[in-house]
């Protein structure tokens, strides 16, 4: 949730290995505007980039509303997370599921923290709208969330504890204001069953509009679009 800055700057959210860093009780976010009623929106059978190399699968959670910026607040149309998503689904062409809570989060920044900070502190689960019955069709999953605290939010966990991921390659990737990956890559390790968790990306949110170049450049760093 930054403005865009020079090419030089942006490199420094461009992050491809785990990284954590100080904590801020909410890192910007986002609400889903992408998916069928069902959540899972099929948009092709992998990577348009890739040809027919590997079967992707992209996995969000965004919230809209009332974010961190620059020091400040900001009401998100579209949560930073889901502007990072649509640039990912709009190169790849791959199948995408939003992630949406049975319980939504609110579109205020205050009660999003403290609701997060229960969550946290309870090693919550919180439940997911009609999740996908199955991931076993696809090789990559890219998986998508803010940073909360330097923990990705407790709703990403309940996803990628529900599946085994044998076989399959992790990419995360995430928007923050001040935390980077925080955590991500090491929570993935441990909720994704079997999985290979490859390169990861964090964006920062004041960033997230302009940042499309440097998802390119990413998804083309881990193979995913030629």
């Amino acid at each position: 949730m930054t403005k865009a800055r020079p090419c030089t700057d942006r490199r420094e959210f461009f992050r491809l290995s785990a990284a954590a860093a100080a904590s801020v009780s909410l890192s910007c976010s986002p609400s889903s505007r992408s998916a069928s009623p069902t959540h899972l929106a099929s948009a092709g059978n992998g990577s348009a980039g890739a040809g027919a190399a590997r079967k992707v699968l992209l996995v969000f959670f965004s919230r809209a509303g009332e974010n961190y910026f620059n020091g400040g607040r900001k009401v998100l149309k579209v949560g930073n997370t889901e502007v990072v998503a649509d640039f990912i689904r709009d190169a790849l062409g791959c199948d995408v599921f939003t992630i949406r809570a049975v319980e939504p989060y609110s579109d205020r920044y205050d009660p999003t923290v403290e609701r997060n900070v229960r969550e946290q502190n309870n090693d919550a689960r919180p439940g997911i709208i009609t999740p996908p019955a199955s991931i076993g069709g696809y090789d990559t999953v890219v998986i998508g969330s803010p940073i909360w605290n330097v923990r990705v939010p407790r709703i990403m966990l309940t996803f990628a504890e529900r599946f085994d991921f044998s076989g399959k390659t992790v990419h995360p990737f995430t928007t923050y204001a001040v935390s980077g990956l925080g955590h991500a890559v090491e929570e993935y390790q441990v909720a994704c069953r079997g999985a290979t968790i490859g390169a990861a990306l964090a964006v920062k949110g004041e960033d997230a509009e302009s940042s499309r170049p440097d998802v390119e450049v990413w998804l083309r760093q881990i193979g995913l679009l030629v």
